[in-house]
């Protein structure tokens, strides 16, 4: 074969590889590298979106109707895939997507309250008791003011029909809830609350 002299790159020699630090060389270790962070970047963005469309969402609290809960600032992590595999329970803090219409415009508004009553349940309150069945609930996330000081003293019988849930904010004279509006569709539902995340002083698993 033909010596090569420095510099030189025979045509008929398809193994040449141009040596490192020359232009050509740069030039393809650069494209590489940049196709290479393309994939990471567009791989994490990906993951992310997922994540957020069907495992976990944050969510920024506003208002007082979830005191002392979950207090204005607040950001709490939900779990979007709670109810694919199960069903609410009594207890739970969730968040649903409240649909009303407003001059023929239809609007939607993420609330997050608290899951008394369960699908085939009655649900009333008397003197800011809450029963279910004609039992009273126990809700050990009220406080003794909280227990008196309801809004609603008074309401009658509340059947919950079939996939629905009844739904009260903690700050029972600060909530507007379904003693206002009614049941909500599990439809409806777009998780269950785990744990506040922000501020850190306020991390807790709900």
């Amino acid at each position: 074969m033909e010596d090569r002299t420095d510099g030189g790159l025979p045509s008929d020699d398809d193994s040449y590889t141009p040596e490192i630090g020359t232009y050509p060389e740069r030039r393809r270790r650069f494209f590489r590298t940049l196709r290479e962070w393309v994939l990471v970047i567009g791989s994490a963005l990906l993951i992310a979106v997922a994540l957020r469309t069907f495992v976990v969402q944050q969510f920024y609290i506003s208002g007082p109707s979830m005191e002392p809960t979950l207090v204005g600032d607040d950001r709490v992590l939900v779990n979007k895939l709670a109810y694919r595999v199960g069903s609410p329970g009594r207890g739970d803090v969730v968040v649903f997507d409240r649909i009303t219409t407003s001059g023929g415009v239809i609007q939607h508004d993420d609330l997050i309250k608290r899951v008394i009553g369960l699908p085939g349940e009655e649900v009333e309150i008397r003197q800011c008791t809450v029963y279910v069945d004609g039992q009273p609930v126990d809700e050990p996330w009220l406080t003794a003011e909280m227990k008196t000081n309801c809004g609603v003293a008074e309401m009658d019988p509340v059947f919950v029909g079939t996939n629905e849930v009844f739904v009260v904010g903690d700050h029972r004279d600060q909530s507007y809830d379904s003693r206002m509006f009614g049941t909500v569709s599990q439809s409806l539902i777009r998780g269950r609350a785990m744990v506040i995340i922000w501020p850190p002083a306020s991390v807790t698993i709900l």
